[in-house]
């Protein structure tokens, strides 16, 4: 009987084992090969990233509806005239006198309701930007009246308004023209006669879709504060009576009373505030004064704050009118370092090289790119790339983005001082039509921008890199990661020798509480990285102390938390022999997971972070097992996980740059919180991932490097 049973056992039991599935099958050769993985994967990382300027594309308009240079300018030389007299009238008035900035404010004001348009005052109050950490992650301006502030930290806008005739008042386009009404800057008054003209002509035209508005800026206290405050109080309006009650004493006893004050002209201007309709586009236009010039330039500004970017079709209308319309060379910022990069040179020249014997084997394939072309475009991208994972504003135009609106600064430099009244009027003529033609383009829009791109980079003002071309480097340098974690977890929870099944590729035995102390110890970095992030805002509160002295104390109070944590802890940083690999896929799992969450918020921060923390995550190893084995390969290994070590902490690498793009002298200590103090104060997520991701994984990187095995 016993036999028959072991029979019937024997046949309900199948002779084969089931296959697992090919996903699982590829995923446990790419973890048994993940060396190789890792080193394929780098490697192409950092060539893709190499090999964007190459692959940009050029820019084109993806709006048929924007049409730009279909119509004639309308402006005539009456407007013109006109704008350079409201330019004189506003720099005859003398820059000592007490009230000239109220003045200045009066004759724009009469100005503009002689065109029979709307007039107001937006009465304003100016504050610095500060760190608090509950307010991280609202605007730079939070809105927050001091009611106990003084009269001289108040501002006034002059804000007009055209009322489109064609249409019922939903739909607004924005012209912002910084300004210091109590200083005498002939820059200045010169933006205000290029926007005055392009407005006097709008106030005419009957094709108007859109209303237009006019915001003089008050750039006493910062062009960015201002735009910020107007356009704080235009989409959330601010219902308290005691704030307006202190600027309205304010301005009582500077002798203008705003609420009060009429014109001579047509209208009547108003100190209320005065509403258009939903924003579709806006342009920040300011005239400098660069000497040195060979051409009128055109600068232009995209960078908002965490690496927003307006539709590329905004600028690339901008482009397409200035250089084939106006004759403007446009320009956008680059790195003038990388251009004296010797490497870069001969880097461009292989390409180039390369590009040339492809294009000699099959005419079809022309990726080739001409070397001068190469090096400007890494310079432009470099910039591009590093204001982005800033996350600071470029300009005022970063206001409007808070808000979802496109926006960019167009920042127009003359060749030379126009003392000739000619050529003077010619540079207002040709900087006027530029801004008509981009109105006339944004207001044949039907709806907001939306076709083109807005994830991009740019290698020059008429090429650009999409997202799906400049994210497969990143793609390529994170790949790795869970592969390593996986290929040490295995490695780590593997059974005995003696008990293996010789036949079992891949085993695992795993035991949790090996992994509980390299958990703990993970967890206490990223919470010491919470603690290092919020001590500015206490630091800062200390009076009379100097940036090198607040550096000192916030690396000395961050030093001494990292000790006290581990001690309450238990010490875990406690030497384990051979637990070392535990700690090193957890690190792993933590910087991988860092930085995809910070391509969501940031993609140019997630992408500068992996190319410092993913070598050095992988290439970690404890010095004394290289030590041991003493051999070129563990040499090598050894000054690599030095130097990116060194390279990886963030004041170092914050000097290092500074120091490659301005030079290496007169290096001081403050200016690594100094730079700190700028991304806290803008709410730049920059600060948040140097904080809390990128300094702890390299704490534990660090930890790795000197374990004891």
């Amino acid at each position: 009987m016993a036999k028959v049973e072991k029979k019937e056992v024997a046949a309900a039991t199948p002779p084969w084992k089931p296959k697992p599935r090919p996903i699982v099958r590829l995923g446990i050769v790419l973890i048994s090969h993940s060396l190789l993985v890792s080193v394929v994967c780098c490697t192409a990382g950092i060539v893709a990233l190499f090999l964007l300027p190459m692959l940009a594309k050029n820019t084109y308009i993806s709006e048929n509806a924007l049409m730009p240079g279909s119509a004639s300018s309308m402006l005539s030389n009456h407007d013109i005239s006109e704008a350079e007299r409201l330019a004189k009238d506003l720099t005859s008035l003398n820059s000592g006198a007490a009230d000239a900035g109220i003045e200045r404010r009066r004759v724009l004001a009469k100005y503009l309701s002689d065109l029979g348009v709307e007039v107001g005052y937006h009465k304003f109050q100016s504050h610095q930007n500060q760190f608090h950490p509950l307010h991280f992650f609202s605007s730079p301006d939070s809105g927050l009246s001091r009611e106990n502030g003084s009269c001289s930290s108040y501002g006034i806008n002059v804000v007009g308004i055209i009322r489109a005739p064609q249409a019922d008042g939903k739909e607004a386009i924005v012209l912002v023209t910084p300004f210091n009404f109590r200083k005498n800057s002939s820059s200045e008054a010169l933006s205000i006669s290029i926007g005055y003209a392009v407005f006097s002509l709008l106030s005419r035209v009957s094709w108007l879709a859109k209303d237009i508005i006019w915001l003089v800026a008050d750039s006493q206290y910062g062009e960015y504060a201002s735009v910020a405050s107007w356009l704080r109080d235009y989409h959330i309006p601010v219902f308290s009576a005691s704030s307006s009650h202190n600027a309205d004493s304010c301005f009582e006893g500077n002798n203008i009373n705003l609420s009060r004050e009429e014109s001579p002209g047509r209208t009547e201007i108003s100190s209320g505030f005065r509403r258009a309709g939903t924003m579709a586009a806006a342009l920040v236009l300011k005239v400098t004064d660069v000497k040195g010039q060979l051409e009128d330039t055109l600068s232009v500004y995209a960078e908002a704050s965490n690496g927003q970017m307006p539709n590329l079709d905004l600028i690339n209308v901008v482009n397409y009118l200035a250089v084939h319309r106006q004759g403007l060379r446009v320009k956008v910022e680059k790195f003038l370092s990388v251009l004296t990069w010797e490497w870069i040179w001969v880097l461009g020249d292989t390409l180039n090289f390369i590009g040339k014997v492809a294009g000699s084997l099959n005419p079809e394939w022309k990726f080739g790119i001409s070397t001068p072309d190469y090096v400007e475009g890494t310079a432009t991208l470099a910039s591009s790339l590093y204001r982005q994972a800033l996350g600071i504003p470029t300009g005022p135009h970063g206001a409007f983005r808070d808000f979802q609106v496109d926006a960019i600064t167009l920042e127009i430099s003359p060749k030379v001082v126009y003392t000739n009244q000619g050529r003077r009027n010619e540079f207002i003529l040709r900087s006027a039509r530029l801004i008509e033609g981009v109105v006339r383009s944004v207001n044949n829009l039907l709806e907001k921008f939306h076709q083109s791109f807005f994830l991009y980079l740019l290698t020059s003002p008429a090429k650009f890199v999409s997202v799906g071309v400049y994210m497969i480097g990143f793609a390529l340098l994170v790949a790795p990661l869970p592969l390593v974690a996986a290929s040490l977890y295995v490695d780590a929870n593997k059974p005995e020798p003696s008990s293996q099944d010789p036949k079992q590729k891949l085993q695992i035995n795993f035991k949790p509480w090996k992994w509980l102390s390299a958990a703990k110890q993970v967890f206490t970095v990223h919470a010491w990285g919470v603690f290092v992030s919020l001590l500015p805002y206490f630091i800062s509160q200390i009076p009379n102390s100097t940036p090198a002295a607040h550096s000192i104390i916030w690396f000395s109070l961050s030093t001494f938390g990292l000790l006290v944590l581990y001690l309450i802890t238990k010490s875990p940083s406690k030497p384990q022999k051979g637990k070392w690999e535990n700690l090193k896929s957890l690190t792993i799992s933590a910087v991988f997971i860092g930085l995809l969450l910070m391509s969501v918020v940031n993609f140019a921060t997630a992408q500068i972070g992996a190319l410092v923390l993913v070598p050095a995550c992988l290439l970690a190893q404890p010095l004394k097992l290289d030590i041991r084995t003493a051999s070129l390969k563990t040499f090598l290994r050894i000054a690599t996980n030095v130097f990116i070590s060194f390279v990886a902490f963030p004041p170092a690498g914050f000097f290092i740059l500074k120091g490659v793009n301005e030079g290496f002298g007169n290096m001081d200590v403050g200016e690594f919180w100094t730079w700190l103090e700028s991304l806290w104060a803008w709410n730049s997520a920059t600060y948040i991932y140097i904080g809390m991701v990128h300094l702890p994984c390299w704490v534990l990187c660090l930890q790795i490097l000197l374990h004891s095995c």
